[in-house]
């Protein structure tokens, strides 16, 4: 018995023994590594000069990997071809650099990595690492800074280019269409503020690119482009704000193509106001046309009537300086037969329009054949605009807040350019309570006139706005409840539009002042002082 309880106890002791043993021996976890990884050494060193070789070895501390490469690295000046770097996609402790291209002499290049090397375990990344060489004697030392702002945004995109055009003998202004810049850099993500670094002295143009194809040079339809109003002489203590615009497109027409019977869609590309279409070919006596714009294309609609039989169509297409001829193929096809469709809501405000539009060219319209009651049966006066490019009919008469109304259309109230007519239409809508609405007064301190006001939705859509030419508080009536975000056009030339800006005219984009948030609630009124600086 004494045995047994003996070695009872023996075994207890070496249990606890082992426990004790695995508890000390247990991880803890520890804190996460943040460490990035470091540069033991680099083949030549970084800051070389007299560089003649093809190849650049640089050796970390630990595994790396390299992520984002297309985006993040920015070689200055830009390679014709770019050089094959590795790793990518698996770990290393090395990053190899094999230049393809041939180097000019006598220039400094700079390898800028972002933030593309991270140590292989954690991603913790060798911050905005740049490694540079020069085929010269020395490098080159001088930079230019400053910051990128967006011409209507609250603020630019990420991985903007920024870049000088050396201005030599062959430098002209269309360099930035046909070659990459000198030296360049990138606004990598979530950074605003640019440094092109290692520039040699000299005139330059000073230029950024929200670059859509990668390809260093400005595309007027995929790029913003922001550019310095002057050369700019290197070296420089001043720091540069650059401001992205989008260029509105140079006109030109496109090829025309008919779509269905009697509909020729002419394209376009820029800004079609003040377009024409003439038809050159002879057509009978009793012939009509009608030119609409397409709601969803850029495309401006040529019809006509009556039919003819003929295997094509001749017309010249104007603008301006613009002037082209375009023959059209011609074949039988079924016409389009009149739709009604209506634009407005079922919920609409007291100051809005209800709104008519159809598929095909409306050529007649009896008002007769169109009956208007509200919710007591009241008979309601209207009157019509014509919008004969949109072929749009706008019915204006006075609504009452909390309030319905119905609209009943009968046969024959449109008559399009084929003689086609309507069908019955019964429509019904409504007016909210002004309850349900909001407003805001704004006071504007040091404004200078004329502005635009503008309330936005969050992605930048225009929901309301103002044109306003002389002092004096600007009121917003019947809001929906919503943030809105509030931007000032500073309509410069008093068109009552915004106007962007172009590279080779050398005009700036005009200038938006944005301001906090406005949020409206329902049956409330907001006032609110906007101060210019």
């Amino acid at each position: 018995m004494k045995k047994t309880v003996s070695n009872f106890v023996l075994a207890l002791f070496i249990a606890a023994i082992f426990i004790n043993c695995a508890n000390r021996g247990t991880p803890s976890g520890g804190p996460k590594d943040e460490t990035p990884p470091t540069i033991i050494k680099s083949e030549p060193e970084n800051f070389s000069t007299n560089f003649t070789g093809n190849e650049i070895e640089i050796t970390f501390d630990e595994f790396i990997k390299i992520k984002d490469i297309q985006k993040q690295l920015i070689i200055s000046p830009p390679m014709e071809y770019q050089p094959d770097i590795t790793p990518l996609g698996s770990a290393s402790k090395r990053v190899t650099i094999k230049i393809l291209d041939t180097l000019a002499p006598n220039t400094t290049y700079a390898f800028n990595f972002g933030n593309s090397i991270t140590d292989n375990n954690e991603g913790n990344p060798y911050p905005y690492y740049r490694y540079v060489l020069s085929t010269g004697d020395y490098i080159d030392s001088l930079k230019v800074a400053g910051t990128i702002i967006d011409a209507i945004k609250k603020k630019p995109e990420n991985f903007i280019n920024v870049g000088l055009y050396e201005v030599d003998t062959t430098f002209t202004d269309s360099i930035v269409f046909k070659k990459s810049p000198k030296y360049i850099t990138n606004t990598l993500d979530s950074i605003t503020t640019f440094s092109i670094e290692n520039v040699k002295p000299g005139k330059y143009l000073l230029m950024a690119l929200n670059d859509g194809n990668g390809d260093n040079k400005f595309q007027q339809k995929t790029d913003q482009i922001a550019f310095h109003k002057e050369l700019i002489n290197v070296p420089t203590d001043s720091s540069y704000t650059l401001k992205l615009f989008n260029e509105q497109l140079d006109y030109t027409a496109t090829r025309p193509k008919l779509l269905s019977g009697e509909k020729i869609a002419f394209g376009y590309e820029g800004n079609y106001k003040g377009m024409d279409i003439e038809i050159l070919s002879d057509t009978p006596e009793d012939f009509k046309h009608r030119i609409t714009k397409d709601p969803k294309t850029d495309s401006l609609l040529y019809w006509y009537t009556p039919r003819m039989k003929v295997d094509s169509l001749l017309f010249k297409v104007t603008k301006q300086d613009y002037e082209e001829d375009f023959t059209v193929r011609i074949s039988e096809q079924p016409r389009d037969s009149i739709k009604l469709r209506i634009i407005t809501g079922t919920t609409m405000s007291l100051q809005e329009p209800f709104q008519i539009t159809a598929n095909t060219p409306i050529t007649k319209f009896d008002a007769s054949k169109i009956a208007l009651i509200d919710k007591d049966s009241m008979d309601i006066a209207f009157k019509t605009e014509f919008d004969t490019l949109n072929n749009t009919y706008d019915f204006n008469f006075d609504k009452t807040e909390d309030n319905s109304y119905k609209m009943r259309i009968l046969p024959e109230a449109f008559v399009d350019i084929f003689d086609y007519k309507n069908d019955t239409i019964n429509v019904s809508v409504k007016t909210k309570k002004a309850s349900d609405y909001g407003y805001v007064r704004f006071s504007l301190v040091n404004a200078t006139y004329p502005i635009i006001v503008q309330l936005t939705d969050k992605e930048g859509e225009v929901k309301y706005e103002q044109f306003v030419s002389e002092e004096g508080s600007v009121d917003f009536y019947d809001l929906n409840p919503a943030v809105y975000a509030i931007r000032i056009i500073h309509d410069a030339n008093g068109n009552e539009q915004y106007d962007t800006g172009s590279y080779l005219k050398k005009r700036q984009p005009e200038k938006i002042t944005h301001f906090p948030d406005v949020e409206i609630r329902a049956d409330w009124g907001v006032k609110e002082t906007l101060e210019f600086k």
